[in-house]
């Protein structure tokens, strides 16, 4: 076979591995639930996270394209041979070949090694704050196989694993392995934790324990008898826990592995009890994969293309919903923020999908909106702490996305939904962004209010009647245009012809007359501006610098 392979349906591509045949580079598959996720590579790299891809961290994140170090590692020894392999093809493995498959929902991995038939299931349920891995092994000889395995973890549990490093805590309940971090400020209430379908029969947290004068190649507590029970507080954290397997002849067997975080010892205890038989695994992945088929399936193009009909018809959607809207991550950028603009942005092809997504994403777009009608460029839901620049652009999202439901949908009862707004103090001159806590204020205003507010705050007009350009119009770059307050952006002036178009007749249907009446003057004062001022004779210039002569051009 290729060494990427695709079958008719275009919702799963498998990739073969071998010694001559590797990726150019990491390859990586994003699991997740709203608030809860994963990231997998073709050599199980990656990290997981709850809540937040970024001030949560259960796993490391490493993003090193060269190495892909991965922080969750299944290690295997044979007791007998006295060999040990990893599943990681970049870590001790000895397959000939091994097969990834990436689907919606799921990767599932596959390889041969010490004549042990290996295959990985891996997914996130739709709801529950776990990952799970439903390994299977075969014994391909006709003896008896006694194998040690140890599930490994570098654990975070915060947003820096530099800093949390010697302040968790693991400990041991029943067969349920938790760890706590005693350092973090948020989400220090949760229990992250570690099970199997199987018995746990030793655990340890101190990586400087399971490492010894080893690697993680070949770490040293794999050559113990048993790990060491330790909680490993104030050393080099770890999570590790063996279990032991025994495979008759051609027997196979699945074994469960879960890693998952709750907000207490009890929950965590119900979610994993809840995992801990594979039948109820195999369900719960069968759910996620009917889930994703329905979802994505409700709208379906064909071109002459067969590449385009995959990549619109599944993964394009898949990884809209998944990295951008849920995880807001990814292997080489893990921001866990959500951002005005690009969130609204995301949702806008949605709905041809599920049109829930763009409806929640205005609600809470308006709800990270100031009363003075700018907005959070981004923020964490989790702290409530977020930015607040001048980019002229971000606000005006709200008033294009809502235009595009109510064009979409015919539902102008959304611009009745009445929001809050966040409370903040008004960015100094000279400050062009602030990091804080910006908290809930006490008014509410309904849609339709949230998006005239942030219209009016926009019709700010430069020297040669385009509106001024802030600290960015879309293009961040752009932040010195205007950094005296005096740049211009023309295609700024488009984006606001385009809105105020969009939004004068929804004034005039609420007899919004005197502001529709505004709308009309201002949108043709700026309709000569673009074709005057922003016109160069044979292009439209991009935007007038502070001093006003220097013009920056498409």
């Amino acid at each position: 076979m290729n060494m990427v392979a695709f079958p008719k349906t275009g919702l799963e591509y498998t990739i073969k591995l071998d010694k001559e045949n590797k990726l150019p580079t990491v390859w990586s598959m994003i699991l997740a639930n709203e608030t809860f996720g994963t990231v997998i590579t073709q050599n199980l790299g990656g990290f997981t996270w709850h809540k937040n891809s970024r001030l949560n961290r259960l796993s490391a994140w490493n993003n090193n394209a060269v190495i892909d170090l991965p922080s969750e590692i299944i290690y295997l020894k044979d007791y007998k041979s006295g060999k040990i392999w990893t599943l990681s093809d970049n870590i001790n493995s000895e397959a000939k070949e091994s097969y990834i498959t990436y689907g919606l929902g799921f990767v599932k991995f596959k390889s041969t090694q010490n004549n042990i038939l290996q295959e990985l299931d891996i997914f996130v349920p739709r709801k529950d704050n776990i990952k799970i891995n439903i390994l299977k092994l075969k014994n391909l000889e006709p003896n008896r196989r006694n194998l040690k395995l140890v599930y490994y973890i570098k654990p975070v549990l915060g947003e820096d694993e530099i800093k949390t490093n010697g302040y968790i805590v693991v400990s041991k309940n029943n067969n349920l392995v938790y760890a706590k971090n005693l350092y973090k400020d948020n989400f220090k209430d949760t229990f992250t934790f570690v099970s199997s379908s199987e018995n746990i029969k030793s655990y340890t947290g101190s990586k400087d324990f399971f490492i010894g004068k080893g690697n993680l190649v070949n770490p040293e507590a794999l050559n113990k008898v048993t790990l060491d029970n330790y909680s490993g507080l104030g050393e080099n954290s770890c999570i590790a826990i063996e279990i032991e397997i025994e495979l008759e002849s051609f027997e196979e067997k699945e074994i469960v592995l879960q890693f998952g975080e709750e907000e207490s010892l009890l929950s965590a205890k119900d979610l994993s009890y809840k995992y801990s038989k594979v039948s109820n695994c195999i369900q719960e992945l069968n759910d996620v994969k009917s889930f994703w088929y329905e979802l994505l399936n409700r709208v379906e193009v064909d071109t002459p293309l067969e590449s385009l009909n995959i990549m619109i018809n599944s993964w394009a959607k898949y990884q809209t919903i998944v990295s951008r809207l849920w995880a807001r991550s990814g292997y080489y950028q893990s921001g866990g923020a959500i951002g005005f603009r690009d969130q609204l942005q995301d949702c806008i092809g949605l709905k041809y999908v599920d049109i829930d997504f763009m409806k929640k994403q205005i609600l809470v777009a308006c709800r990270h909106q100031f009363i003075e009608g700018d907005v959070e460029h981004w923020w964490h839901e989790e702290t409530k702490r977020g930015i607040r620049t001048r980019f002229s652009d971000d606000l005006l999202w709200l008033c294009y996305v809502v235009f595009e439901y109510i064009n979409y949908t015919n539902d102008y009862s959304i611009l009745d939904i009445e929001e809050s707004y966040v409370m903040g103090e008004e960015l100094p001159d000279g400050i062009d962004e602030r990091y804080d806590e910006y908290l809930e204020s006490q008014i509410k205003e309904d849609v339709y209010t949230h998006c005239v507010r942030a219209i009016d705050r926009s019709l700010n007009f430069g020297e040669n009647g385009l509106p001024k350009i802030g600290s960015g119009d879309w293009n961040d770059g752009l932040n010195t245009v205007g950094n005296k307050k005096k740049g211009e952006s023309i295609w700024l002036g488009f984006f606001i012809y385009d809105i105020l178009g969009k939004f004068i007749p929804i004034c005039e249907m609420r007899n919004d007359l005197s502001r529709a009446n505004e709308y009309k003057e201002k949108r043709e004062s700026l309709k000569k501006a673009l074709n005057t001022a922003g016109w160069d004779g044979r292009w439209f210039k991009r935007a007038y610098m502070d001093n006003r002569t220097t013009t920056t051009e498409v």
